[in-house]
């Protein structure tokens, strides 16, 4: 159990679950090592697999109506990242899941998840958890969006999540905020030495 304490402490901070219990759980994920650039799922396929980011980094996107690529989200180490509709769904992927730095994950199959919901009813809980943490976070994206101007979508996301800007190209900064490479490299000359 101890090489996978990362998942460990997530699973624990969001359930308090038995340690029995928690030895299932963690026997049905298994660990990959994926290098940058490499694509674990691609747009039009079916999201079959759940990743638990141990070391590295992921990202998840799409290709809108202009061509252009846009970033929905960003996992980061102790994240889980999935094409959620897809995997709830068994439709395919609308998104495409890329790693974008050298990574460790966990993974663990759909198949599998909707096993451990009925031998570990603490699963469940897990699950429901996940999926409103999910909710949340999209919501408050969409609403920045449509409320915040591009600089403070900049300084909002600084704040919350500063891994983004500090590790991550401009270019994947600048889709995941919904603006323009040069906006953004405007706004970081400009006002913002954070």
């Amino acid at each position: 159990m101890a090489n996978n304490i990362e998942l460990i402490n997530f699973i624990k901070k969001n359930i308090n679950i038995e340690d029995e219990d928690l030895k299932i759980v963690l026997s049905y994920f298994k660990t990959i090592k994926k290098s940058k650039n490499e694509i674990l799922l691609s747009s039009g396929k079916n999201s079959q697999v759940s990743y638990f980011v141990k070391k590295g980094c992921l990202r998840l996107y799409y290709i809108n109506e202009e061509g252009k690529d846009v970033t929905r989200y960003i996992a980061f180490e102790n994240q889980f990242a999935t094409e959620l509709v897809s995997f709830i769904t068994n439709e395919p992927a609308q998104e495409t899941i890329q790693v974008i730095e050298n990574s460790e994950l966990l993974y663990i199959t759909h198949d599998d998840f909707r096993h451990l919901m009925t031998i570990v009813p603490k699963w469940k809980d897990f699950y429901s958890i996940y999926l409103e943490k999910a909710y949340v976070n999209n919501s408050k994206r969409l609403i920045s969006f449509t409320t915040l101007d591009a600089s403070e979508r900049y300084k909002q996301l600084f704040k919350v999540n500063p891994n983004i800007v500090k590790r991550l190209p401009n270019k994947i900064v600048a889709s995941y905020i919904n603006i323009s490479q040069e906006t953004l490299s405007r706004i970081k000359s400009k006002n913002y030495k954070l």
